[in-house]
């Protein structure tokens, strides 16, 4: 990349839809910025409901003149809850023109491979190379491992119409309108990562950095960069401040996603994190996921016009 910012270009909307997230409410109303799916159909209520589950999975809509692209970042938890919702939602999976995972967790690429089986192809898979590592652990304070489940495989990719793009550096895709981080420096004080992450590499067990953390960058004409992030491992504001730098855009319009605020560990960075980002003063804020529940009721006090409680089938629109 050298010194030169990356070459962003400039889109007129961009629309976030969640797939998937950890939260669902059929009864949220309407604002300017975000339209909620309808209680009822044709005059009926359905039989059938969205779902939420632990995971995310958002569907990026970028507009430019007469363009329309459209990127799916990361696939939720489960096998089925995607594509579910996607029913629901209307969503025609052939539409997917990239496919971006946040990192290799389960909770980002539960439904993968059933997904890919319904697209033809080909179809651009961007993934930090480390999202491949394996055997990864969660260590409990009892001092026992939990092993998190393999996922990615390139054995299982390599039967399906993937374009893989493995790549540590960012990446362009979308005609140039999407920008996907790639490795995310850290630089803040407080953010130092999931602390009981474990990673086994040549028969050694050592802390895991989580590096394949990546996020996706948007630049909304006149507005400024829109932050969409997975969980944020390499800290929120750290994933903030890495998109301004490699991008060389200053200011910052709307953050989505995960924020990693959740538990005894992360909670006391709350109020870093809080500081932080009102010196960015982002006009849409919409913590998901692993945000937390402490964290994203302090968000919604200290930003009050910014902050939107989100629920699967959310559609924003950032313009």
């Amino acid at each position: 990349m050298g010194n030169s910012p990356v070459s962003l270009q400039e889109v007129d909307r961009v629309e976030v839809l969640t797939l998937i997230d950890n939260y669902v409410d059929v009864l949220l109303t309407n604002t300017e910025v975000v339209y909620r799916p309808p209680l009822a159909k044709e005059g009926g209520i359905p039989a059938d409901t969205l779902v939420a589950e632990h995971g995310l999975s958002l569907l990026i809509t970028l507009y430019r003149g007469d363009e329309t692209h459209t990127i799916l970042f990361d696939t939720g938890y489960s096998s089925v809850g995607l594509l579910h919702n996607m029913g629901l939602l209307e969503i025609d999976p052939g539409q997917i023109e990239a496919l971006v995972i946040s990192h290799g967790h389960m909770d980002h690429t539960g439904t993968l491979y059933p997904l890919l089986d319904k697209i033809p192809g080909p179809l651009p898979l961007v993934v930090h190379p480390d999202a491949f590592l394996t055997p990864r652990y969660f260590a409990l304070d009892d001092g026992r491992k939990l092993l998190f489940p393999e996922v990615l495989k390139i054995s299982e990719l390599e039967k399906r119409n993937v374009q893989l793009l493995e790549s540590k550096g960012p990446i362009l895709l979308a005609g140039d309108t999407a920008l996907v981080t790639g490795e995310v420096e850290r630089t803040t004080t407080y953010e130092k990562g999931l602390p009981n992450a474990l990673l086994e590499r040549n028969g050694t067990i050592e802390k895991d950095p989580i590096l394949d953390d990546q996020a996706i960058a948007v630049n909304v004409k006149g507005k400024g960069l829109v932050l969409i992030s997975g969980c944020a491992h390499a800290g929120i504001m750290n994933t903030i401040l890495y998109a301004m730098k490699i991008t060389g855009i200053s200011s910052i319009q709307g953050v989505l996603g995960g924020f990693h605020l959740s538990g005894a560990f992360f909670e006391p960075i709350i109020e870093d994190t809080i500081k932080d980002l009102k010196k960015l003063n982002p006009k849409v804020l919409v913590p998901m996921h692993c945000t937390g529940w402490k964290a994203i009721n302090r968000f919604s006090e200290e930003f009050p016009e910014a902050f939107i409680l989100n629920s699967v089938g959310s559609r924003f629109t950032i313009s």
